[in-house]
């Protein structure tokens, strides 16, 4: 489960990003309570635009900064990024404290950290495969979502009780404290020890490459389908938790933040359990997407808060693998001179429908209550399980059957066809 902690460079990179990591869920956590209860009268629709404007630059930007990440050394990418981003941070954490911040200076300065984002997010995807050996790069991407799904676990948490001693001001600049021993471990790297892959030739292996290379594969096209529906229906908790917990519940910060740290001992199994795989599956994402459908639909009918936080522990586990297993499938199946502009195109496709659906949802929330959002995704989510399995069944000549015994639960199988994944 941890055999890519054996490498030196991988060691000291994780340490930072873990830290990072904390700092970042945090800093969500301060900021969506910031606007939807500090700046406004419980605007969900406020919220949703909060959440369109941090991913809009991952549609605008991720291929070209997939090309970038495959051209220009990744480290000298991510460096650049994260300096960005921690002067985000710091200015947003000194406006709050100032008492000078005001709606549109959030909304702009999380556009600037989305763009921020979208350059680091596929050169730190494709990074992981010059510091560790081909042979460990299943364990080291399942370490990677353990990595961000154990700041999960703490920094919601860690953010609601801060925000409710101190203020939401001081979230921020804890974060900005995170981002500088990310930028410590980043340039203390032993540069002779990465694994770094040659550029492709200036003029050859562009975009639309990528592009061209992704469609002559359909079973990259499935997996990025699977991403685009978690990542954008499945994935809007910051609108989602937050006006379950005030606007239903009644609840404050703290509990608040205990929802998304919830969601965090789920989604740290999830992504300890693929890191512990010797290979991931396709059956793994199906069996994922139907559990977090029905766990999400209860969640929503849930008469009390305390019952609906206690769903977010399965819901996280599910959501958590279906995407991590996709994502390693992704990376596993490509080749090396191309993935930094096929994971800028999952990046893409998992976060580049939210400047859309997130406003979306809401306004769905606005209109028809804060379960209105729960239940948007559970149904998104039943219905994509349908689409993949009909799909598989009708061409991986796929072939469904349920088992159920006392000592386990329901098991998918299928017998898969002619496919470049290993679908068994």
């Amino acid at each position: 489960m941890f055999a890519s902690l054996s490498v030196p460079n991988y060691r000291r990179y994780f340490s930072g990003v873990l830290a990072s990591n904390i700092g970042s869920w945090m800093s969500r956590t301060a900021a969506s309570w910031l606007v939807l209860v500090e700046l406004t009268p419980g605007d969900m629709s406020a919220i949703g635009l909060l959440t369109g404007l941090m991913f809009l630059p991952a549609l605008l930007l991720s291929p070209y900064a997939g090309t970038l990440a495959d051209r220009i050394p990744k480290r000298r990418l991510m460096i650049g990024a994260q300096c960005v981003m921690l002067v985000d941070s710091a200015l947003l954490g000194v406006l709050i404290i100032t008492g000078n911040i005001q709606l549109w200076q959030v909304f702009v300065i999380t556009f600037i950290d989305g763009c921020a984002g979208a350059v680091d997010a596929p050169a730190r995807q494709a990074f992981v495969s010059e510091l560790v050996p081909k042979d460990l790069l299943s364990n080291a991407i399942g370490l990677n979502s353990a990595n961000f799904n154990a700041a999960r676990l703490f920094g919601p948490g860690i953010a609601g009780l801060l925000i409710a001693l101190i203020g939401t001001g001081p979230v921020f600049l804890v974060n900005t404290s995170t981002f500088v021993v990310l930028l410590w471990a980043t340039i203390s790297l032993d540069a002779s020890a990465l694994l770094v892959s040659d550029a492709p030739p200036r003029g050859k292996g562009g975009l639309k490459d990528a592009l061209r290379y992704v469609r002559r594969r359909p079973d990259l096209m499935l997996l990025l389908f699977v991403g685009f529906m978690m990542g954008n229906f499945a994935f809007n908790f910051a609108i989602s938790n937050p006006s379950m917990a005030k606007i239903e519940f009644g609840k404050g910060p703290p509990e608040f933040g205990m929802l998304g740290s919830l969601m965090g001992v789920g989604a740290l199994g999830a992504a300890l359990l693929s890191a512990a795989r010797k290979r991931p599956r396709l059956r793994y994402i199906l069996v994922a997407m139907l559990g977090f459908a029905l766990f999400q639909a209860a969640s929503g009918a849930a008469p009390e808060f305390w019952m609906f936080a206690a769903l977010q522990v399965p819901i996280g586990l599910c959501a958590i693998t279906a995407v991590v297993t996709a994502n390693t499938l992704l990376q596993t199946s490509v080749a090396g001179a191309v993935r930094g502009r096929v994971m800028a195109l999952w990046m893409v496709f998992l976060l580049g429908g939210a400047p859309v659906i997130s406003p979306l949802v809401g306004w769905v929330g606005t209109a028809f209550g804060p379960r209105a959002t729960v239940y948007f995704g559970a149904v998104a989510i039943a219905l994509t399980f349908a689409g993949v399995l009909g799909y598989l069944m009708a061409h991986d000549r796929a072939r469904l059957r349920l088992q159920w015994s006392a000592t386990r639960p329901i098991v998918v199988y299928y017998a898969p066809g002619d496919a470049q994944v290993d679908r068994a």
